[in-house]
């Protein structure tokens, strides 16, 4: 029977727009009876409580489409000696560029794609931007000349950074903080993984079929995630089904007075999503902690694309790789990581849970950054290891040692920082993962371009060795981002209103 006005059981909380704290399971009492909010901390349709086996075949359909992406921005840069050939180009910059530049979009789409999640649901983006990445991805497959391709490459990855932005808030959605970490650790292993793995079968498909067909079975692996997602992946943003469940209540007491207890306010859509547009804008700009998280994610992950985008001209050169095989050098990255990512998993969680039994009970966001220190030495190490072997042509097995250890330690960068703004902007985490991701994908784009000119005039020895001064200087980050981390979040001074 319909619950009559007045007796729906209801809490209320700040508004969510100027409370990026707030989580969707942690709303105060409220005695307003037309606040409505999940019925109770058991309710089946909090995203919180859903079974596991509905939880985790959502993190699988995402995880699909999320290695996917990845996947295709280095798939075909062993082919990258054919596309110059076929399109009559002989430029350094331009071979850098049809590889970053997929990167570069990756800038540019989640300050458009996270606040659309924001207003109208995780889902809607996933399936539409998924169909735009089939679209693009084949008109790269037909390009007729290295503009068009440069410049469908730049829409692939603008449509194919969805995931990797708004993957972090359906994770927030889904999963309690101590349960993330280690979801958080598989989720982004497919983003790291997918630019190691895709090399290895893109020269293999290069080499037997040619480079355009690269793209088309990247297009035909997301037609099929487009063929599951739709029927079997669920919206789990709780700001949009709890209004929904206001909608149904509604219908049911003929009560329009009531309203959710996650409503960001009474703003026109139109106003919601201007606000949501430049929202992490603010935060990349206006907060002193998620800027300084971006900046540091960004330089380890500008240097594992200067990898990408010079490796195989390094074996191909050096060591007289083939092309069929060249691919395989770029496991040494993938190898580093999968290592890793093992660790991670095992200690992130137990970190956060030891840090906060010592230190009261309560468990804050800076728990999860120490484990940022391995990150710290790993990704010089492996630059020196890489760029002083390659330098002097040892055996192929060490400079690939050295990409091991880059890889391992943007692991130990990326996740850290990921888990912990996801701990720390729960409601806004997708907005707070693209101010991260903005930045990073631009280095992502700009250092190749940049330290391919620097390898041809100081050499991969002292090139890397310049590479790994700049990292070694940002490591102090590390210890204000622990020390000073939650001041810098909270102090009315430092905030950011959203």
């Amino acid at each position: 029977m319909p619950p009559a006005r007045g007796t729906t059981a209801v809490v209320a909380g700040p508004d969510v727009e100027t409370t990026p704290l707030l989580r969707h399971s942690e709303v105060q009492a409220s005695d307003d009876p037309d606040v409505v909010h999940w019925g109770g901390p058991d309710d089946p349709e909090n995203p919180l409580n859903w079974s596991a086996r509905k939880r985790w075949l959502n993190i699988i359909l995402l995880s699909y489409m999320t290695f996917l992406t990845p996947f295709a921005s280095s798939m075909f840069a062993p082919g990258i000696p054919q596309v110059l050939k076929d399109f009559n180009s002989h430029s350094i910059e331009m071979a850098s560029l049809v590889v970053s530049v997929y990167v570069l979009g990756y800038a540019f789409g989640p300050l458009v794609i996270a606040p659309l999640s924001e207003v109208y649901g995780r889902k809607p983006l996933y399936i539409t931007t998924s169909i735009l990445f089939l679209i693009f991805t084949l008109g790269c497959g037909v390009s007729m000349n290295i503009g068009m391709l440069v410049a469908f490459r730049f829409l692939a990855g603008t449509a194919g950074s969805c995931p990797i932005t708004v993957g972090s808030g359906t994770i927030a959605d889904t999963f309690r903080q101590e349960e993330r970490g280690r979801i958080m650790g598989l989720w982004q292993f497919s983003v790291l993984f997918g630019p190691s793995l895709g090399p290895v079968l893109g020269s293999w498909i290069a080499e037997s079929y040619g480079w355009r067909w690269d793209f088309y079975v990247l297009a035909i692996c997301t037609a099929v995630y487009i063929g599951l997602a739709i029927p079997f992946q669920d919206e789990t943003y709780p700001v949009l089904l709890l209004e929904r469940k206001v909608e149904r209540l509604r219908a049911e007491t003929g009560n329009q007075q009531l309203r959710s207890a996650l409503a960001t306010s009474a703003k026109s859509p139109r106003h919601l999503l201007f606000i949501s547009i430049t929202r992490p804008i603010k935060l990349l700009c206006g907060s002193l902690i998620v800027f300084g998280c971006s900046l540091y994610v960004a330089v380890g992950y500008g240097y594992m694309y200067l990898i990408f985008s010079t490796i195989t001209r390094v074996f191909l050169d050096q060591y007289h790789f083939n092309r069929s095989t060249v691919g395989l050098v770029f496991l040494g990255v993938g190898i580093g990581q999968f290592i890793s990512l093992g660790l991670f998993s095992v200690y992130s969680d137990k970190l956060l849970q030891k840090l906060a039994k010592a230190k009261g009970g309560q468990m804050k966001p800076e728990y999860r950054l120490p484990l940022l220190w391995p990150g710290a030495v790993l990704v010089p190490a492996g630059l020196l290891v890489y760029g002083w072997s390659a330098e002097y042509k040892l055996h192929p097995i060490i400079p690939i040692i050295g990409t091991g250890l880059l890889g391992a330690g943007t692991l130990w960068t990326l996740l850290p920082i990921g888990i912990y703004l996801v701990d720390a902007f729960t409601v806004y985490a997708a907005s707070a993962t693209a101010a991260t991701t903005v930045l990073r994908s631009i280095l992502g784009a700009l250092v190749p371009l940049a330290g391919a000119r620097v390898y041809d005039v100081l050499g991969l020895g002292w090139g890397n060795t310049v590479l790994a001064g700049v990292s070694v200087a940002l490591t102090p980050l590390i210890w204000v981002f622990i020390r000073y981390g939650e001041v810098l979040r909270n102090h009315p001074r430092f905030e950011v209103k959203l």
